[in-house]
């Protein structure tokens, strides 16, 4: 296993009005995180707050490439980012026992994240059925895929770190440590260099800097059929065609 001290590149917040942050995502453009009774998305580049949603929100939350997913109050919403309306709900896999933590989208499933428990549930969008579960040996918060690998974050005590599993076993891989004190209570990979993590009751966001790969080790992590990228099963979440280019040029940037 790989071993670490995680690069935090650049903190956003406290933001105003935001008592903590739970989960976090990105839609190409935009970093939108959970703030209790609200979504909140800012512009990751300039750190300006730019809109929210009213909804409840105290987990963890997704972006699909055209709607939102939320977790809180033992659901699932879907929501419409333009006009904040709810399109459908699913029951969360705790059912309301407060255990459920990160989400995360990939391929047409939704992951979510269970922080006691210490698990990673694969699930049905439309019912919120259950289709595999992965095994973690650390309490799980966010969770996000990027380039056909796994992430969660943990937080135990007063320490936090990210950690790349294998889907298939959940062998712990690779681990970036945050120093103590600055805890992960969402997770979201950008598709290109940073991880934006939130920072629970600190009311920040953080970016850290993932691990490079070389394209041979991103085409073999990718490959289908392999258990980092099972066929029909996962892959990277991408954002919309109208926002694929600016995220790359933002990241360049």
């Amino acid at each position: 296993m790989s071993r670490s001290t995680a690069e935090v590149v650049r903190e956003y917040g406290p933001f105003e009005g935001v008592g903590g942050v739970g989960g976090v995502t990105y839609d190409g453009q935009h970093v939108w995180f959970a703030a209790g009774d609200k979504l909140t998305a800012f512009d990751p580049a300039s750190g300006e707050t730019l809109r929210s949603i009213d909804v409840a929100a105290d987990a963890g939350t997704a972006f699909d490439g055209q709607h939102l997913f939320q977790l809180a109050e033992g659901r699932i919403r879907k929501i419409d980012p333009q006009t904040g309306e709810v399109l459908a709900t699913i029951p969360a896999p705790g059912g309301g026992s407060g255990g459920d933590s990160g989400l995360a989208w990939a391929e047409g499933t939704l992951w979510v994240g269970q922080y006691r428990e210490r698990k990673i549930h694969q699930v049905d969008p439309e019912t919120g059925a259950i289709l595999r579960t992965i095994e973690s040996n650390r309490f799980v918060t966010g969770v996000t895929w990027v380039d056909g690998e796994l992430w969660h974050g943990t937080w135990e005590g007063d320490e936090s770190d990210l950690r790349r599993v294998d889907p298939g076993t959940g062998e712990v891989l690779e681990r970036l440590e945050l120093p103590p004190g600055v805890n992960v209570s969402g997770l979201e990979a950008d598709g290109g260099d940073r991880f934006f993590c939130g920072g629970g009751k600190s009311g920040m966001v953080r970016a850290v800097r993932r691990p490079q790969r070389s394209s041979a080790t991103r085409s073999a992590l990718a490959a289908p059929g392999s258990w980092r990228n099972p066929t029909n099963v996962v892959a990277p979440p991408r954002a919309p065609a109208a926002t694929r280019g600016l995220a790359g040029r933002r990241r360049r940037g």
